[in-house]
Parts: structure tokens; sequence; C-alpha cells
């Protein structure tokens, strides 16, 4: 239920504190997101109400507040019934509030110096200290404002400020002026939310008779019930005919005996700066809000743009050369090394360093750099991204998501390029079976070694005319023979078995390192983009959460 609804409604100060803290919170978890204009209002309101509520609640602050004519001046002295103690010099023209305290002046001249009343236009209402009955008002701070339509714009001024400060607001209104379009389109109707804290009085009332009165005062009222102010009293007084206040001052002592002034002031702000703040939140939304093809749509773009297929491709380019080089022929091994290795000319797969020396600084890579193409690709995403961010919340928040998933573009192109020289593309290790075939190939290369030396000191000796030696034979086939030609056999042989390996463990490799770089682009994307994002759904979260503190829901 709003603690504004009813005049005898009480508002509990710890509930308000709590409120009030709950705002504060709101304001740090949204405010660095939301635009400044629209917060204007919350964080004024918080620091008054920290500012009110460390003051005296002993004492209540109402403000006669009126236009040119009305009358309000010689209310406010009717009021006081002239007996004042002059704290300065004689009080000049209403350019400036006037304050009139009943009781000691003392306590009150901090609330005072917070409001904004100079001290020579402080005066204080003796008899209150001596038990007569102007006892009753005891504790009350009565405010004379200058006119809110004065033609000095610094009065006008001054009248909003105090406005904004006071406990509870006497409207004081006169029989030509009551319908008065500025007192009901700039001020009346935006203190509809503050009809606990709002009287109005139709001052002047002598000049009417009573019939008249009745009329009048009936037409106020349907006035104010269009600003909204349903409920607010309406009391008809005059200065001129002392019997005429009985009305407002029991309305003013009944108010100071209470109590509640400032703190349904404070209530009523709250309950319309929440109002405002309501437009900004809507339904909840979680912090995972990015969904999976969102994020995959994201990692597909990082991925291109990095360049990971032309690294993959690399990958199972350098498999194969690496392959060929373990388990190849030996004597065209040299031949292949010369050739540079396909991941080495990426300035990738370079062998750990074992110093002793630590160092976080990744050199860059060579893989080809992301072309328009690619790079508008990336933009698309990110927008993708940001767009099924703030699907579900109000738009005043779209400026905030956009800007967080742009908000580390340009470290994008680095950070991709880092994720790529350090992921680990599992080409470290080599297949034990590599060695094996590699040793296979030395013995046949070997054995063919072997044959030909033999072929070779046969006709060496068959030249120099000596006796031939008696190869042993393999069916019809001298062995030297055997061995030369069956070991260069047997090794393109067993190339020939390998090979097939080597293009299934080269798929492999690229499958790998596609998953791994295609995990750290993700993680990339993440970080730069999609964590963000998800710092402002989560203060949005918070911020939801404090507003219902804030509201009472």
């Amino acid at each position: 239920m709003n603690l504004v609804e009813k005049v005898d409604d009480r508002v509990d100060a710890q509930d308000l504190a709590r409120r009030l803290d709950a705002l504060s919170r709101f304001l740090r978890v949204a405010g660095q997101y939301l635009p400044d204009g629209e917060l204007v209002a919350a964080h004024t309101l918080v620091e008054r109400a920290g500012n009110r509520l460390s003051l005296s609640l002993d004492h209540t602050v109402v403000a006669l507040a009126g236009s040119t004519g009305s009358g309000k001046s010689s209310l406010f002295n009717a009021l006081a019934r002239f007996k004042l103690s002059q704290v300065g010099v004689r009080r000049p023209t209403t350019g400036t509030a006037h304050a009139c305290v009943w009781g000691p002046l003392e306590p009150a001249n901090r609330l005072l110096d917070w409001v904004g009343v100079l001290p020579r236009q402080r005066f204080v209402r003796e008899s209150a200290l001596d038990g007569d009955d102007e006892a009753a008002l005891r504790g009350l701070v009565l405010l004379d404002l200058p006119d809110f339509d004065s033609v000095e714009r610094t009065h006008r001024l001054e009248v909003d400020r105090l406005l904004g400060l006071v406990d509870q607001i006497v409207w004081v209104v006169d029989p030509q002026k009551y319908g008065d379009r500025i007192l009901h389109r700039a001020y009346l109707s935006q203190f509809s939310a503050h009809a606990g804290v709002t009287i109005v009085v139709l001052n002047q009332a002598d000049r009417l008779s009573p019939g008249d009165t009745e009329v009048v005062l009936g037409d106020l009222t349907r006035l104010l019930e269009e600003d909204g102010l349903t409920g607010t009293p309406v009391l008809a007084t005059s200065a001129k005919q002392p019997g005429m206040l009985g009305e407002l001052r029991g309305a003013l002592e009944r108010t100071v005996a209470d109590r509640q002034a400032a703190l349904r002031r404070l209530a009523a702000d709250l309950e319309s700066v929440s109002e405002e703040l309501a437009t900004m939140i809507g339904p909840p939304a979680a912090e995972d809000e990015v969904d999976r093809t969102t994020v995959r749509q994201l990692a597909d773009s990082l991925a291109a743009s990095a360049g990971v297929p032309a690294v993959a491709d690399a990958t199972a380019a350098a498999y194969r050369h690496r392959a060929a080089a373990a388990t190849g022929w030996p004597l065209v091994r040299g031949l292949r090394r010369l050739r540079p290795d396909p991941l080495r000319r990426l300035h990738l797969g370079e062998p750990a360093k074992t110093d002793a020396v630590s160092t976080d600084v990744v050199p860059r890579t060579s893989v080809p750099a992301a072309d328009a193409a690619q790079k508008s690709a990336v933009g698309l995403s990110v927008r993708a991204v940001a767009t099924r961010a703030a699907a579900p919340l109000p738009e005043i928040w779209t400026p905030a998501i956009n800007t967080a998933a742009r908000s580390r573009s340009d470290d994008l192109p680095d950070a991709l390029d880092r994720a790529v020289a350090k992921t680990d593309l599992g080409m470290d290790r080599r297949p034990i079976w590599w060695r094996a075939v590699g040793l296979l190939q030395w013995t046949f290369l070997a054995a063919a070694g072997a044959g030909l030396a033999g072929l070779i000191v046969g006709y060496a000796l068959r030249i120099l005319g000596l006796p031939a030696i008696d190869y042993p034979e393999i069916g019809v086939v001298p062995l030297p023979t055997v061995l030369f030609l069956g070991g260069l056999l047997a090794g393109l042989l067993l190339w020939l078995l390998v090979k097939p390996l080597v293009e299934a463990g080269a798929r492999r490799a690229r499958r790998r390192a596609e998953q791994r770089l295609r995990a750290a682009v993700t993680e990339v994307g993440r970080g730069y983009v999609v964590s963000p994002v998800r710092e402002v759904l989560n203060a949005y979260a918070q911020a939801r959460e404090a507003l219902g503190v804030v509201r009472s829901e």
C-alpha cells in the first residue's frame, strides 16, 4: 500500500531508511549505464533525504506558498500573531524566505541553515516557550516563501528550491486566482503524490458570502482532484478574521504533534521518483540472455577473422610434413627439411622456452589479417549479441548494451592473435609409430646399402680379374641384388602403406587444432563481447531487485 495514500497513514522510519538505501543501491548499479539526466531526481532525493533525516525530526518545516496578492505574508503574520523576536534586521521584501520558529531557535538553526534561510530572516515565537496556547505549535518552523509568479526569475528559482526541501506545503490562493493555470499545471499537478503533506487554503474568504465560499471551495476541490490531489484538505481562511484561522491552526497543530510530516514528505518523494524509475525497468532478464546460437554465430565470425581455417590447414600440412620427415626414405628426408614447416611459417607451434625468465609477451603470428568482409561479419555478430541481450529490456538500456558489446572491439584483433598464438595445437609430441616406421626405413636402407656394397665389390673383382665372390642366392637372384632391390622396394612400399595413416593423422590434427582454436576464440568472444554485456544484464537485475524494495513490492 502507498504510504501517502491517506493522511492518517504513519510512515515507519526504519522502513523508509531501508527503501532509501535500496534507491542508493539502484543508483550505484544502474547509474553507470543509464543517462544522467534521467536520474537527477533520484540522486537529489537520496542526498536530500540523508540530510533531512540527519537533522531534527522534532521540528516540522511548513511553507506558505502562493502567488502575488494571495495574502500569504499576511497569513504568515496572522499565524505568528505578530509576537516575533527579531534575530536580525527588520525583514525586507518577500524576495527571500522568512522563518518563524515556535520554540527555541538554537535547535532549529542547523535545519534552517540546510533549508537556506538567512539568520536575519529567522524569528522566534516566544510565547511557545511559556506554555500558553502557542505551545501546541512548539516545533513548527513556518516559512513565508517568495511569490512563485514573481517577475524576478531568482524569486521563482528560490521558490522551486525551497519547495523541494520543506516537509509540508500550504498553498495559499485567493478567490480571484485560485484557478490560475500556472499554479495548477506548474506546481499543484507536479505534487500529485504529495497529498498527505499538502494543504490548500482559500485566503481572503472574508470577501465572500458563506454561500459563495462554499461554491468556490467546491470548485477548488474539483480542480485539485484534476491535479491528482484527491483528499487534500481545502480550508477557508482570512488574515483579517482571526476566527477564520482555526481550521488551519488545528491542522498545523496536528501536523506538529504527529511528527510525521518530514517522513511523509520523503515517502511521497520516494513514490514519485520510483514511478519515474519504473519506466526504466521491465521484465526479468537473465545474465545468460545471450543464447548459444548467438554465441556460436559470434564464434564463427571471430574464428574466420582470426584465421582459424588457415591455421587448421597449416596444422594438417605440418603433420604431413613432419610425418614425411620422420617416416619417409631417409635419403630424401634432408631435402624435405629444406622446405619450411607450415606452422613455423606462421610463427606457430614454436618449441616452448625453458629459460628461467618468464614473460607474458606472446609474439605475433603471421596469420593473414582479416579482410573487410570478415571484419564486417564480426561487427554484425557483435551487434547480434547486443540486440539479443537488449530484447527483453526497456529501450533506455539499449545504448548501454550496445556500448558494452563494442567496448573492447578495438582490442579484439590482438586478443584473437594472442589466443591463436597461445593455443596448444597438439603438435609437440610425435606418434610412437613414426619412430617405428623410421627405424624400419633405416633398416631397409641399411639392407639396400649392404646389397649395393656387395654388388660394387663383385663388379670391382671382375674388373680386376680376381676370382668372383660366390654370393648366396635366393632362388636364382644373388643375395646382394635381393638386399639392394628389396631394401629400395620395401622402403617405397612401407611409405605407400603409411601414407593413408599420415593422411588420417593429418585430418585428426586439423580437427583437433580447429576445435582448440575455436574454443580459444570463443573464450575471447565471451570475455571481450559477452562478458561486458552480461555485466550490464547483471546490473539490470540488481537494479530491478533494488527498485522492487523501493516500491515495497
